[in-house]
């Protein structure tokens, strides 16, 4: 039987193929188009994806629900792209987070100021 891919290599063959569109005819490449357009339009594209994915994720429609956090994950890799981020950059901040509550994990974080 062959072994379920995890999401870690998920992600990182996305990266991969996002990364080799860097750059790219964007008439031939969404990912390409995307970076073309710049980092403003790539971060609107992925709030938009995820607001998307919250409606679904309310309306209980699972199937929907499902696409739209796919589209979610992508646009945040071409985020990671055009950012120069590589997925081992955030496997390392999740590592040194495990293991400590969520609350003990904010509280050390510096207080921002308005």
């Amino acid at each position: 039987m062959a072994e379920t891919p995890t999401v870690q290599h998920v992600l990182e063959r996305l990266h991969a193929t996002v990364m080799s569109r860097k750059g790219a005819s964007p008439s031939l490449s969404h990912s390409a188009r995307l970076m073309a357009r710049g980092r403003d339009k790539i971060a609107q594209k992925f709030g938009e994806e995820a607001v998307e994915c919250v409606i679904e994720a309310v309306k209980g429609n699972r199937e929907a629900f499902i696409s739209e956090s796919a589209d979610v994950l992508y646009h945040l890799v071409v985020m990671w792209v055009d950012a120069g981020l590589n997925p081992s950059d955030i496997w390392a901040e999740l590592a040194r987070r495990e293991g400590t509550s969520g609350i003990e994990e904010k509280a050390s974080r510096p207080q921002e100021t308005f």
